[in-house]
């Protein structure tokens, strides 16, 4: 009698070992199944707020092909998304600009070595209300728009009305991105590192707000990505400089290299992934994947 019950509750605690070791391998970054095929983990992904719909979507459909993979996604900014990398909070940090050397610093610092993952490329767009007769500018009067050196449109061509100018907040990659590329005119002859966002410009904390607003008030101007311009809005043709053709922004002017404020979207892992990070992000890379950047309205890799 009490071989048997020690018999049984050693198959007891077999079985009780063999079911934490399943659950620890559904931790994030963790792969199990019964075949050996089964991917299972959870990932969690923090950052750029134009980067999640498409992540969104990549990973609703991973999901579908592996049922025991759990993928949480938020965008509250691609500073918080590298901050979190930095904390080893998360376990891809999305962003719509590349990683500063001193945040890279910082990681290391903690431990947390960041590897560049280029999802797909955006073309970020200037928008304005369909009425605004502007539908041009160059990236000069854009500077002067944004450093409130122009407040009226009919400085630049429309009408007798003051310019509201709206930004993303400072955690995001393209508040970022677009300060050195429009603002400061990064690589013209123009090129002014010292200029900043002027005070009378708005500062949103999401990038639906913005192109939300401009939809509503024919005098807002904004900077959404690609994925984000409806036909509520209207973009605008970009001009490098004034003796230069306008560009309108498109997947196909983004991939050729003509319209002049494209930028590429980012995953950073600590680390090359491996396990279900990796068969998420090589789904992303894939075919189907980067037929879904096209879809959400996107530019996929070349």
């Amino acid at each position: 009698m009490h071989s048997r019950l020690k018999r049984k509750w050693l198959v007891l605690s077999l079985a009780y070992l063999l079911a934490a070791a399943i659950t620890l391998a559904g931790c994030s970054g963790g792969t199990s199944g019964t075949n050996g095929d089964e991917l299972s983990g959870s990932i969690k992904i923090i950052g750029s707020n134009t980067v999640t719909p498409l992540t969104s979507v990549w990973a609703e459909e991973f999901m579908k092909m592996h049922p025991g993979a759990r993928i949480s996604v938020s965008g509250p900014g691609s500073g918080v998304g590298i901050a979190a990398l930095i904390d080893g909070t998360t376990d891809i940090g999305q962003a719509s600009r590349k990683m500063k050397a001193k945040e890279i610093e910082q990681a290391e610092a903690n431990g947390v070595y960041p590897y560049e993952i280029q999802v797909a490329t955006d073309a970020l767009s200037v928008v304005v209300h369909p009425d605004n007769p502007v539908s041009e500018l160059t990236i000069a009067q854009l500077s002067a728009i944004y450093t409130n050196r122009i407040t009226n449109w009919k400085d630049v061509g429309g009408n007798d009305a003051p310019i509201v100018a709206l930004s993303r907040d400072t955690n995001s990659g393209t508040h970022v991105f677009f300060k050195e590329h429009i603002v400061q005119m990064k690589g013209l002859p123009t090129e002014d590192k010292s200029l900043e966002y002027g005070s009378k410009v708005l500062l949103l904390p999401s990038t639906q707000e913005g192109a939300s607003e401009v939809a509503r008030n024919p005098n807002a101007i904004f900077y959404p990505g690609l994925g984000y311009v409806t036909e509520a809005v209207k973009p605008l043709g970009i001009k490098k400089t004034a003796k230069d053709e306008a560009v309108l922004p498109s997947v196909e002017t983004a991939l050729d290299g003509t319209y002049p404020v494209a930028r590429p979207l980012l995953y950073y892992t600590d680390g090359e992934p491996n396990g279900v990070i990796k068969a998420f992000i090589d789904y992303s890379l894939s075919a189907e994947g980067q037929q879904k950047v096209t879809e959400v309205g996107y530019v996929p890799l070349k």
